[in-house]
């Protein structure tokens, strides 16, 4: 069996793998840490392109502790008018495990009538929902009657959708989808323990 245990240097390690201003996103992601433990991580690093075709850079870090979910957001954003330099913001909430209320995964896999269990998928969107932001879905009620032409208000749901994070194969690579699944079982695992 594969050893499983992490630590802050390999979060630290990853973090500077990512490449993107590694110093600024380590020390919001201690600062926010404290002494807590690292049981399980997730750095995703993403260029986004904007409106006026330029590359801007994004990195998300989750961090589980034995106590809450770490959540880490550095954007870059373009120079301030009469400024030659581009400037980053970064964003650090830390969520009680058991505040948390959902852990979603969504596996893509290829060709299913062929798939082997304990191969991974393809693409997965790992969606954590602790209540901050809900998303709400709505669509005209209708009777069933197809000829009734009665105004039967709305019908909907709201689902909370506080994060979402993709990789797939293709973009980031075997490893960062295999990484995700295994953040996501640990969490899910932590999730569990904390609700008991």
């Amino acid at each position: 069996m594969r050893d499983t245990r992490v630590s802050a240097a390999d979060l630290r390690e990853a973090i500077d793998r990512s490449g993107y201003y590694p110093d600024l996103v380590a020390d919001a992601v201690d600062s926010a840490l404290g002494k807590e433990q690292v049981t399980a991580f997730v750095v995703h690093h993403e260029a986004t392109f904007d409106p006026a075709m330029e590359v801007r850079r994004h990195v998300t870090v989750l961090v589980l502790s034995p106590t809450r979910l770490l959540v880490c957001h550095t954007d870059e954003h373009p120079p301030a008018e009469g400024s030659p330099a581009s400037h980053a913001s970064t964003t650090t909430e830390a969520v009680r495990l058991s505040r948390i209320q959902s852990v979603a995964m969504t596996r893509v896999v290829p060709d299913p009538a062929s798939y082997v269990p304990g191969v991974p998928p393809s693409e997965v969107t790992l969606t954590i929902g602790w209540g901050a932001i809900s998303h709400v879905d709505l669509e005209p009620a209708t009777c069933g009657d197809e000829n009734c032409d009665a105004d039967h208000g709305y019908t909907g749901a709201v689902t909370a959708d506080d994060l979402q994070l993709r990789v797939s194969e293709a973009a980031d690579g075997p490893e960062a989808v295999t990484h995700v699944l295994a953040f996501a079982r640990a969490l899910s695992e932590a999730t569990a323990r904390a609700a008991s």
